[in-house]
């Protein structure tokens, strides 16, 4: 047969499909999510996330140097309070003593500016009420209060060393008001990741264990409607008008049609989340052997590249960079 394309001859070995591979996937580009909690001495296991642990700082910073040494390009803490320490306004989130900014400190010394330290700058872990922000006298959530408390969490995290604050409250205006109050402290090379499209998801539920959550209610009123595609345009413009240095997708796996849409239109780096409950249904199948672990992560974290991710948060970042090596 002749005079027909054939497409098969650019994959007939290992190496000729790595020498045309349209996307690479290297250590560089991943980071690890860490949880830090008060009161442990040393790593709990998270159940709905096998593999995964809260630290103490100890155990944090031995974790960390060890993902540092297999070359992932950054990590993102988020800091896990004692219930008893949790208020309306998140005051720990705040506080220079709180759980977040010590790791914050630790880590800074530690590791430096070999790694991108990445923080998240959110109220839900610190909260009573388990939301993102403050709440109004009717309960909803007061969007301009909170702004408010983020411009203070930001500054102690700055203060703390983070490179990268990971804005992901989905307040209206917060990259604006972490910018505006981040410059007039003297922090204007602290950076912002904003999460530009993080939308509200059944898979989250992990992640709500890893941290401790008390979320009373759900967060349909601030994080974005599944259904909705054009709004996560809307607010990635928005972002990016106020000074957002990266903008991430969040979830990464089920949304990479908005992936695609955001890494087309974006002027700076794209981020994506693989999220916990992505995490967690990977691993659950892995474990009762009905798919391959390896090919499935890597698999999983390509189409996040292919998709147009410069940058994947993943819990298999130091693991995946290993064998990326």
């Amino acid at each position: 047969m002749t005079g027909i394309d054939r497409p098969r001859r650019l994959r007939r070995t290992p190496a000729m499909r790595r020498l045309v591979a349209e996307t690479s996937l290297e250590p560089r580009q991943l980071v690890l999510p860490m949880f830090v909690a008060d009161g442990l001495d040393g790593p709990r296991d998270i159940s709905s996330m096998p593999g995964v642990q809260q630290h103490s700082i100890d155990s944090l910073c031995k974790a960390a140097d060890a993902a540092v040494t297999a070359g992932v390009g950054g990590l993102m803490i988020f800091g896990v309070p004692k219930p008893e320490d949790k208020d309306a306004n998140g005051t720990q989130a705040s506080d220079p003593d709180g759980i977040l900014n010590r790791a914050l400190r630790r880590l800074s010394a530690e590791v430096g500016d070999a790694t991108v330290l990445m923080a998240d700058t959110c109220l839900d872990e610190f909260t009573d009420h388990g939301h993102c922000g403050v709440l109004a006298a009717d309960g909803s959530v007061d969007n301009d209060a909170t702004l408010d408390r983020y411009v203070e969490m930001a500054r102690a995290q700055a203060a703390a060393g983070a490179h990268l604050l990971g804005a992901s409250g989905m307040m209206d205006g917060q990259v604006g008001a972490i910018r505006l109050g981040l410059d007039s402290e003297g922090f204007a090379d602290t950076g912002i990741l904003a999460y530009a499209a993080k939308y509200a998801s059944a898979f989250y539920g992990p992640f709500r264990e890893a941290v401790g959550s008390s979320l009373q209610g759900d967060r349909r009123t601030y994080q974005q409607d599944p259904a909705n595609r054009r709004e996560a345009i809307r607010e990635l413009d928005l972002d990016l008008a106020e000074g957002a240095d990266i903008v991430m997708v969040k979830p990464a796996m089920s949304y990479l049609d908005i992936l695609r849409e955001v890494a087309d239109r974006s002027t700076v780096p794209v981020s994506a989340y693989q999220i916990s409950g992505e995490y967690a249904m990977i691993t659950a199948a892995a474990e009762r052997g009905w798919i391959d672990r390896r090919g499935a992560i890597l698999e999983s974290l390509l189409s996040i590249r292919r998709a147009g991710a410069d940058i994947v948060l993943t819990y298999w970042a130091a693991e995946a960079a290993h064998w990326l090596v």
